[in-house]
């Protein structure tokens, strides 16, 4: 069954980015309690932004399980990424990454890995970015396992990478590393812009899709673009995906209206 997912923003460097709550995690899960959402997917500035101890608290009070954590942070304030040219600042990117697992892992949510996974430029041309970013989701992700949740990595679209932008390229890297444990991200913002058919990659994925960001053509919440979701409902289906839906949208035309945008679609589309 697929579950639903709100994101929180905490990470004040991105304002204005796409996510549907910001800044006061507690009242933003009680809001997203209220509306039914199954789980929130957390943007932080670094692992214990919001202190184990409270995190598990809150999720408990609301009844909500916490769907994943996103690393960007460690992009938008600390410019890291994984195709540094610099051994050095690549290193502490994985450590940055890792810390963010470690974060989630006791909470079963897996970490993201978007903005982070860097890009080819200057003396980092494509193949050795691959190779470097290869070599990152290898460790990162047998990392990982000990917490029994696998890492998340997401194609993004062409104005934001020039390595992994397809669905089809996300499965082709996946089974290029020697780690069983990294699924792909498959973000409906992002396969809008890049996929032919967006229900026939979500298939070509098949069981390397770990997580869904439910959202529409204009990164608005479903149902404020003209992204056509009956196929890819369909699609989710075939592929028996039974992950989560988590909006990844702007606060459009407030944060409250997005979220009950959402969970609408979601209860349309998914019947939950």
């Amino acid at each position: 069954m697929i579950r639903s997912s709100v994101t929180i923003s905490l990470v004040n460097e991105a304002r204005g980015g796409p996510f549907v709550y910001w800044d006061d995690f507690e009242a933003s899960c009680q809001k997203a309690k209220a509306l039914g959402f199954d789980a929130v997917e957390l943007f932080a500035p670094k692992p214990n932004a919001v202190p184990a101890e409270q995190l598990r608290r809150v999720l408990e009070t609301h009844d909500l399980k916490l769907a994943a954590v996103g690393t960007g942070a460690g992009w938008v304030i600390q410019r890291l990424q994984l195709c540094d040219p610099d051994k050095a600042t690549r290193a502490k990117a994985i450590d940055f990454i890792r810390s963010m697992i470690d974060y989630g892992g006791p909470f079963g949510a897996p970490a993201i890995i978007g903005s982070m996974q860097g890009r080819a430029a200057g003396a980092v041309d494509r193949d050795a970015a691959l190779g470097m970013l290869g070599e990152a989701l290898d460790e990162l992700g047998n990392h990982a396992r000990q917490y029994e949740t696998p890492l998340i990595y997401e194609p993004l679209n062409r104005y934001e990478t020039n390595l992994i932008t397809t669905v089809a390229d996300g499965v082709t890297l996946l089974e290029s590393i020697s780690t069983d444990n990294v699924r792909l991200l498959t973000d409906l913002f992002h396969m809008n812009i890049e996929e032919a058919d967006i229900a026939a990659a979500l298939k070509t994925g098949g069981k390397h899709v770990g997580h869904l960001h439910f959202v529409d053509s204009n990164r608005q919440a479903a149902g404020r673009g003209h992204m056509d979701y009956a196929p890819i409902a369909a699609a989710l289906k075939e592929i028996g995906y039974d992950g989560y839906a988590s909006a990844e949208a702007f606060a459009i035309p407030s944060s409250d209206e997005a979220a009950q945008q959402t969970i609408n679609a979601f209860r349309q589309w998914f019947g939950a």
